[in-house]
């Protein structure tokens, strides 16, 4: 008996429910937000910005402005420490721990138990019940989840007594998780949340590998690392040796474009799925539907309600989901039911249709790196590389960096290319210091770099004089204006710059 089959009619409903998105729309997110708008009406943020006169989308629009983090952090840490009934009803009691903006490390994203439930969860039971649509004569339920998750390591110092747990996305939603949906998942929770990756890897893999795991979900980056050590520990090429039911990869948190060809390289690619999804801490946003397109579905009943700026006009207003237009790229704005109202995500995604609303993510509003979900941000490498230069007595002119993607024989890094006006006496040391003050800018970056595990340190490779105004000549940009891209997520524009350095 596949009992797949029988599980499967409990999904069913969410296929409905997607098909009365692409009808209306707007009338499903206007509804989401007057729900959240009633909700909230008697919190501190309600109260101040006069919920209980609110009566539609237009005026909440003239009532509420777009309300970046460092807007939100007082209340966020007034939440933290215990006081209620401010963004949300209620005491919120779980936090997710995520890359931070200019005026902090990290920033921290309140989880509510409406958010777990309404968003988070039925995300992840809406990705089953497409998955399941799209193959019928899947075997999901006859084996187990692997889930990769995170821990509650953090660097708030909470007091021993505060019940209050922040940490990873991934380890609020598996310590929260429903018993009988935990009976179907690998590794045991205690293995899951560990914090210490030098003895949580091979505990994962010791866990897993003996187990029938049928679908796996994680990071691409993290997860190529655990799926090594389990071929590694089992003597196995691939994973369908150790996994002979295995059937899909639900994947997100970073492109999978630079990882599909590794992970074809140890799976069958003829019995393997993959299906992309946008879980962020902020909530659940979005669904790969269709297995022959890389546009996402966006979930319109599901916690949160989408505000969308045109990429090429930043200081415009935004607009509802029911007016954004096909083929244009707009900077995404949620209010969710987390207490996060009018937040500027800072992902822009590209509207791939707008019958049913389908997106891919275009990129960040601003220069990034996360190629391994690490977020990393241009103040956060400014604030290292400023550190480091008045550590070692060194003075920089320009730089770049750039992702080097994981290889079957090496961890990925990020590589920087620097122009120095007051070259470092010891460039090896200038990597080791300029990484370690990386880290402390950037919690996720920390994250990635514990136990050399998942990523190798930085690594920098001196510009010769003059190299950045060699290159902006080359592109026609040289001039008063003149920028160098400081971070980019890919190697298109570094490859060029150490072609012109080797020249």
């Amino acid at each position: 008996m596949n009992i797949t089959k029988i599980l499967s009619k409990l999904f069913a409903h969410r296929i409905t429910a997607a098909r009365r998105w692409a009808e209306n729309r707007e009338g499903v997110q206007r509804a989401e937000l007057a729900r959240m708008i009633k909700t909230a009406a008697r919190t501190e943020w309600g109260t101040s910005h006069g919920y209980a006169d609110i009566r539609c989308y237009e005026d909440y629009r003239e009532r509420v402005p777009v309300t970046p983090y460092e807007t939100l952090r007082p209340m966020v840490m007034r939440m933290i420490k215990g006081e209620r009934n401010l963004l949300w009803p209620g005491r919120t009691m779980r936090f997710a721990q995520s890359s931070g903006t200019s005026d902090g490390k990290s920033k921290y994203i309140p989880i509510t138990d409406e958010s777990l439930h309404r968003s988070h969860y039925r995300g992840g039971g809406d990705v089953v019940a497409h998955y399941l649509h799209q193959h019928p004569d899947s075997r999901l339920f006859s084996g187990k989840s692997f889930i990769l998750g995170g821990s509650f390591a953090n660097e708030l110092n909470l007091p021993a007594h505060s019940k209050v747990k922040v940490g990873d996305l991934s380890a609020n939603l598996i310590d929260h998780i429903n018993p009988l949906v935990e009976l179907l998942r690998v590794p045991r929770r205690d293995i899951a949340l560990m914090s210490d990756w030098s003895r949580k890897l091979p505990a994962l893999a010791e866990a897993a590998m003996r187990q029938n795991v049928t679908n796996i979900s994680g990071v691409p980056s993290w997860f190529l690392t655990v799926l090594r050590e389990i071929l590694e520990r089992s003597g196995a090429k691939h994973l369908h040796e150790v996994w002979p039911n295995l059937e899909v990869f639900f994947h997100g948190g970073i492109s999978f474009a630079p990882y599909h060809a590794q992970y074809d390289g140890i799976i069958d690619p003829t019995r393997m799925c993959y299906m992309e999804t946008y879980n962020a801490s902020e909530g659940f946003f979005a669904l790969q539907d269709n297995p022959e397109s890389h546009a996402m579905l966006l979930l319109m009943d599901a916690g949160t309600f989408f505000e969308f700026i045109p990429a090429d006009s930043p200081s415009a207003l935004p607009i509802p989901a029911w007016e954004v237009e096909q083929g244009k790229i707009y900077a995404l704005v949620i209010t969710s039911c987390n207490g996060l109202w009018r937040y500027p995500l800072g992902d822009t995604v590209l509207v791939e249709s707008t019958s049913p609303l389908r997106i891919t993510i275009a990129g960040r509003t601003k220069h990034f790196i996360n190629a391994f979900g690490e977020e990393v941000m241009v103040y956060n490498t400014d604030a290292a590389l400023a550190k480091t230069c008045d550590a070692l007595h060194c003075e920089v002119l320009n730089y770049t960096a750039a992702p080097v993607y994981t290889t079957g024989k090496s961890h990925g890094r990020h590589e920087w290319l620097i122009e120095f006006s007051t070259i470092p006496e010891d460039m090896d040391e200038f990597a080791m210091v300029l990484d370690r003050y990386l880290q402390q800018e950037n919690s996720d970056y920390q994250a990635k770099r514990s136990g050399d595990i998942f990523l190798d340190r930085l690594s920098v490779v001196k510009a010769a004089p003059g190299l950045f105004d060699r290159w902006l000549a080359s592109t026609g940009k040289l001039g008063g204006q003149r920028k160098v891209p400081r971070l980019c997520n890919d190697r298109h524009l570094m490859d060029r710059m150490l072609e012109m350095n080797n020249q």
